[in-house]
């Protein structure tokens, strides 16, 4: 099946004047590509394409549903991580939306390529005060090279706090000894980002 045809699937029917294989093909045009259609939001599809509440939420819960089983196949395999930004377009439509605080650890091979994620701790306060040997149990298990931490501020700010900080200098000591490198702490906020690395904090 074409991505329209696809995508018509979700859509189930089209509107006045467009049937909904050629709905489905107007939202594609309207969002470039699959991969573009897939970082947005239910609002921002309502808004761009004129389509329902109800068919967006379809639509976002068919890419998420798809993205999860990704998370934890064999498509990490050829996911390389070269920037913050890379991690950030992969996991702010996975924690952009979340009500409680996740923390988790990013797996990266020496090649910087993922080979899983874990959340180790999901809390509606203070999720992010972990205990290293909990951080590190995940990276030893899939025998990684280094790691990404990754936790959500479901408020909406992305700056970090004295507790994130503490903690993260406390994993970096941690993984010195252990030999497996922090490569970078990334605070989800909404749709933005704080890199630890880029803010020179690690």
């Amino acid at each position: 099946m074409s991505d329209a045809e696809l995508i018509a699937i979700l859509l189930r029917t089209g509107r006045k004047g467009k049937s909904v294989v050629e709905l489905a093909q107007e939202i594609l045009i309207k969002h470039q590509n699959l991969a573009l259609m897939s970082t947005l939001s239910v609002p921002a599809l309502t808004k761009d394409s004129g389509i329902g509440k109800d068919k967006a939420a379809t639509i976002v819960a068919a890419f998420e549903l798809g993205r999860r089983i990704g998370l934890t196949g064999k498509w990490f395999s050829n996911v390389k991580i070269t920037s913050p930004q890379d991690v950030a377009e992969i996991f702010i439509p996975r924690l952009r939306d979340e009500i409680k605080e996740h923390f988790m650890v990013v797996c990266l091979n020496s090649a910087n390529k993922i080979i899983k994620y874990e959340v180790i701790s999901i809390g509606s306060l203070n999720a992010s005060i972990v205990h290293p040997r909990e951080v590190f149990k995940v990276a030893i298990d899939n025998n990684s090279a280094n790691i990404i931490i990754i936790h959500n501020h479901p408020s909406g700010n992305p700056e970090p706090s004295n507790e994130d900080i503490s903690i993260t200098k406390k994993l970096v000591e941690a993984g010195k000894i252990l030999d497996i490198a922090i490569f970078d702490h990334i605070i989800i906020a909404d749709n933005g980002y704080t890199s630890f690395v880029e803010k020179k904090i690690i």
